[in-house]
């Protein structure tokens, strides 16, 4: 079964719906690998900060039917997908890479351009999977880190919060 990385990020109520993303995702998956959780400015738009984290599992449930899963995910913790494209978010999760399945997969590119886009799903995919690496591009996660531009720069503060059976590995 391939494993996959999922970003999973709230601005609205940011504890409980995390809680919320992390036990349906337990519930569907067993044990999941979850990095380090951070507070971050919102990006593209005014709003309250958000808490982001990653979380990793194994499934053999295709990508269409896994992105379908984690829009329900989303619908079930009051997530609108009417409103302004960016803007706040009670829950926002998304499928970043599909074992090394590169290309279009179940309707969205994988693995995901977020990755090497923005430090609040780098950071975190780092953390818990350091040595993995980017089904394109051949680095580990790690190293995309090292080297990521602004990194310095990122305002990332970590969050102790409990997610149940502990974070990490």
């Amino acid at each position: 079964m391939p494993r996959v990385w999922v970003s999973i990020g709230s601005n609205v109520e940011r504890e409980r719906h995390l809680r919320a993303a992390v036990a349906a995702l337990r519930e569907r998956f067993g044990e999941l690998l979850l990095s380090p959780v951070y507070e971050t400015e919102a990006e593209g738009f005014d709003g309250d900060p958000f808490y982001n984290l990653v979380a990793g599992f194994d499934t053999g449930l295709p990508p269409g039917e896994l992105h379908a899963l984690m829009r329900e995910i989303e619908a079930a913790n009051g997530r609108d997908r009417g409103g302004v494209r960016f803007g706040p978010r009670t829950l926002d999760i998304d499928v970043l890479t599909y074992g090394d399945q590169v290309g279009d997969a179940g309707g969205k590119r994988l693995p995901r351009d977020e990755i090497t886009r923005y430090a609040f799903v780098l950071r975190p995919l780092a953390d818990v999977a350091g040595e993995e690496r980017h089904p394109e591009l051949g680095l580990s996660y790690a190293r995309l880190w090292q080297d990521f531009p602004g990194r310095e720069a990122a305002r990332m503060r970590p969050v102790a919060l409990d997610l149940g059976g502990g974070g990490g590995r």
